[in-house]
């Protein structure tokens, strides 16, 4: 019998078994980038993981509160300035993967970070887009987290700040986008990958004890499920004791109470 585990404990190990390790993956701070280490700790230890404060091949022992964490460069085999970080790594072709968060999404992966309500009058200021505009424009695949609820995956987001599919179909082929975009959406509760020809987010699996219907309801959009629906691997004792161990670091070393 498989030991319990959270659904935020399945989603962050189902997105680390999306990474590979000759992956070059730009990082998102929050769940991308717990996500992303536990590949590195596990299944996927020569991944390349880049954050957008200029740190290549950076190998946390904590998750970085922020790309300026001193973690992120202490660890890095380098750092380069930002504007080379994007021009010559980012919109050079050299990222494979683009792991991004959200805090409102659509079913054709348009991701808002910036305001909830009208620009001008919003009821709640987000972080805003930072590098996620480019990574979205220039990685060649983008992976997309985040915990389902019908606040945060809704019909029409209220503000663009990272492109996805567009309205859908070939949009980005006809704005001379040539990435691929959002390949992966990984929430609590299940797996989506876009519809070949519409680029509509489809769930192609079911985290354990999930239902059809509670993927629907936390959803704003009405979903649309694979012919074949698979059931999601329940995390093994490794991913768990891996993940929760970060976790537990992390914890201590941003409590002040971290052990050399």
């Amino acid at each position: 019998m498989s030991e319990p585990f959270t659904p935020n404990e399945m989603m962050t190990i189902a997105a680390s078994r999306a990474l590979a390790n000759d992956d070059v993956c730009f990082v998102g701070i929050g769940a991308p980038s717990a996500a992303c280490n536990v590949a590195r700790l596990t299944h996927a230890p020569d991944i390349t993981l880049i954050y957008e404060s200029g740190t290549i091949g950076t190998a946390p022992d904590v998750l970085p509160l922020s790309i300026g964490d001193g973690e992120l460069c202490d660890t890095a085999v380098t750092t380069v300035a930002v504007p080379e970080m994007f021009r010559y790594w980012l919109q050079g072709g050299r990222i494979t993967i683009g792991f991004l968060g959200a805090a409102q999404l659509d079913k054709y992966g348009n991701i808002n970070t910036t305001v909830i309500g009208d620009y001008a009058h919003p009821k709640t200021r987000l972080p805003g887009g930072g590098g996620a505009p480019e990574i979205a424009t220039s990685a060649k695949q983008i992976y997309i987290t985040m915990a389902q609820s019908k606040r945060g995956m809704v019909e029409k987001i209220d503000f663009f700040t990272s492109f996805g599919h567009g309205d859908g179909g070939d949009h980005r082929k006809r704005l001379g986008i040539d990435t691929a975009g959002p390949t992966l959406l990984i929430t609590d509760l299940a797996i989506w990958k876009p519809d070949p020809a519409t680029k509509e987010f489809t769930v192609v699996s079911l985290h354990p004890g999930v239902t059809r219907q509670m993927v629907q309801d936390t959803c704003g959009w009405t979903v649309t499920f694979a012919d074949q629906v698979e059931s999601t691997p329940a995390p093994t004792a490794l991913e768990l004791t891996t993940l929760r161990d970060l976790q537990a670091r992390t914890k201590a070393a941003h409590a002040g109470a971290a052990k050399p």
